[in-house]
């Protein structure tokens, strides 16, 4: 192999290889600050995510629980209205067979026997 700059230190110059022994150190050194530096971004970078996310996640969670309460209320609304249509349709059965006991009766035996009928089967 012919002597080179590079290989110089491992042939025996002691003075001119301390300079580059120094200078790898340094290079070394600044290397390991470098993927220092580099870990720290990573970890802030992973911490802000985190964060983020984190937010996301509250912020989806209002949103349902605002949709959950928002349905809630129209069932309830939806059953009221049910219930108010149903004591008005007793109301008006009421209203009816007061009016015209027989034709009731005559309604109710009719039915029953309509679905002894269909029951048979």
């Amino acid at each position: 192999m012919a002597d080179t700059p590079e290989m110089a230190p491992t042939r025996g110059k002691t003075s001119n290889g301390a300079p580059r022994a120094a200078s790898s150190r340094a290079k070394e050194k600044h290397l390991e600050d470098q993927i220092a530096q580099l870990q720290d971004d990573l970890k802030g970078i992973a911490a802000t995510l985190a964060r983020l996310s984190s937010d996301k996640v509250n912020e989806v969670k209002d949103v349902a629980k605002s949709e959950a309460r928002h349905l809630q209320r129209q069932g309830q609304n939806v059953i009221e209205d049910v219930q108010d249509q149903a004591g008005e349709l007793e109301r008006q059965l009421k209203d009816t067979i007061r009016e015209k006991p027989l034709t009731a009766v005559a309604s109710a035996v009719g039915i029953g026997f309509i679905l002894a009928l269909l029951s048979r089967r």
